[in-house]
């Protein structure tokens, strides 16, 4: 039989993965979901893209997703023209473009730098903190009027040109989606992508924001939220209701709240999208060192081991497979990782999880019966995609859960749960039929040999109604 794998691989693609033979030897590798991220990417790229994925995965005959991860609403310094080192102590001057003095320089020779948020004046509050550069560069508030803000420097820095700055507490007037969001997700939908990353997700409402926009546009992708601020954790429980799935934005979370909570907050996260049944994707500095690095550090291990220990669905890659010199060997990092933990995992079901329909308790018998029998697995027919993601949410250790299905934009979708290998295969009217198919493209394939028994979960015509049933198969 195939090696089996729970949680699921996502890889970020950039100049070093982007070509043909990259792509097929990341697919091969065992990749299942495939990133692309708008902050650096155009409508153009993402058509090209998208079509050489779906190509090179035709070819060697194994499918993975497209996730497209839009920039979202980012508050950022403006161009400076030469950069400008700050020390401890110094003074500079941020003007919104709305203000009318736009030179450089105050009439004192304080710096003045812009800022493309007009509301930031009236957001941050007086002696404040303002994080730039990923946290690098600290500034405290002095003073402010209607379109600028006095700041005094608390950490050395250099400050170069659209630094990224982080309100940590503060809530800001931003748009869910961009004008630049919008004309990314038109071409992504056109080029077919299955999923779409929100970026600073702070509400419930942005998610619905989206949702209607990918709805108006006759999409089929499903929503991650990104939680990467601290009006997301605040709102977790709302925003993962109204999601398809959440990832744990480490990057800017990390520096939005305090470091030392980063943890707490991701198991947290977890735990709260194993309630609602919902994947979680755990994302950003997992194999940082292995963008320069053959091997990860020490602590990157732990932390990734960390993650599967959690029943994390996914894991991500963002810079160590966009720039990095090593992306092949980062995926495989990630495989002996979760290959030396998942069997170590305790082989209870998620006891969390909120089964709000009946045939979830239908579900939850046939993860236990599998469980019990052994060497067995659970063959799950389904068009919407649902049963399977609540099978993969029950977390069934050591239990392939096989998933056909008929619709291709689901046979995608079913790539992201955790636990689940998805199949796209044709439904016969005959429902004995559709699943003898079904074990003989598992046996052709290797995922399981005659004698094996299997739970099988699917539906038939009975008094002229259909009825879900769990029924009990024999590879023959």
């Amino acid at each position: 039989m195939q090696d089996y794998r729970h949680t699921k691989i996502i890889a970020t693609i950039g100049p070093a993965t982007q070509s043909p033979e990259k792509l097929a030897a990341l697919i091969e590798a065992g990749v299942d979901v495939m990133r692309l991220n708008m902050a650096h990417g155009t409508p153009e790229w993402v058509l090209e893209i998208v079509a050489r994925i779906r190509s090179v995965s035709k070819s060697i005959h194994r499918h993975v997703a497209v996730m497209m991860d839009v920039k979202g609403p980012e508050i950022r310094t403006g161009a400076v023209d030469d950069p400008i080192e700050l020390k401890a102590g110094d003074e500079l001057v941020l003007f919104t473009d709305e203000c009318s003095n736009q030179s450089a320089l105050e009439s004192d020779g304080t710096p003045r730098v812009s800022v493309n948020y007009p509301g930031l004046p009236g957001a941050i509050d007086l002696d404040s903190t303002i994080l730039v550069d990923s946290g690098l560069l600290h500034w405290h508030v002095l003073a402010k009027d209607a379109t600028t803000i006095r700041c005094r420097v608390i950490t050395p820095g250099v400050l170069e040109s659209r630094r990224h700055i982080n309100l940590p507490g503060i809530q800001v007037n931003l748009p869910a989606i961009t004008d630049k969001d919008k004309t990314d997700l038109i071409a992504g939908i056109e080029a077919g992508i299955d999923f779409v990353a929100l970026s600073f997700v702070r509400q419930a409402e942005d998610v619905e924001t989206l949702r209607e926009f990918l709805d108006q546009h006759d999409s089929h992708a499903r929503i991650i939220s990104k939680i990467e601020d601290q009006a997301g954790v605040r709102n977790m429980e709302a925003i993962i209701r109204q999601s398809d799935a959440i990832m744990v934005a480490r990057g800017d979370l990390g520096i939005e709240i305090d470091y030392h909570r980063l943890p707490l907050v991701q198991t947290e996260l977890i735990r709260a999208c194993q309630v609602e049944g919902k994947p979680v994707i755990i994302a950003t500095h997992l194999l940082e060192s292995m963008i320069h690095s053959p091997v990860p550090t020490r602590a990157e291990v732990s932390d990734v081991c960390n993650a599967i220990r959690e029943q994390a669905d996914a894991v991500m890659l963002s810079g160590e497979t966009t720039t990095g010199k090593y992306p092949l060997e980062s995926v495989g990092v990630l495989q002996n990782i979760i290959g030396s933990i998942e069997p170590t995992v305790s082989r209870q079901l998620n006891s969390k999880i909120v089964l709000r329909e009946p045939k979830s308790k239908m579900l939850r018998s046939s993860a236990i019966l599998a469980q019990e029998l052994g060497e067995s697995g659970i063959v799950v027919f389904t068009r919407s995609g649902f049963l399977a993601y609540v099978l993969g949410a029950l977390r069934p250790r050591g239990v392939p859960i096989f998933a056909f299905t008929d619709i291709e934009h689901t046979f995608h979708h079913l790539l992201l749960p955790w636990g689940v290998e998805p199949f796209l295969m044709d439904f016969s009217e005959d429902h004995d039929e559709t699943i003898s198919n079904a074990l003989e493209i598992l046996k052709e394939k290797g995922w399981c040999k005659p004698g094996m028994w299997l739970g099988v979960i699917t539906n038939a015509l009975a008094d002229e109604k259909i009825v879900d049933t769990l029924q009990l198969r024999e590879v023959q």
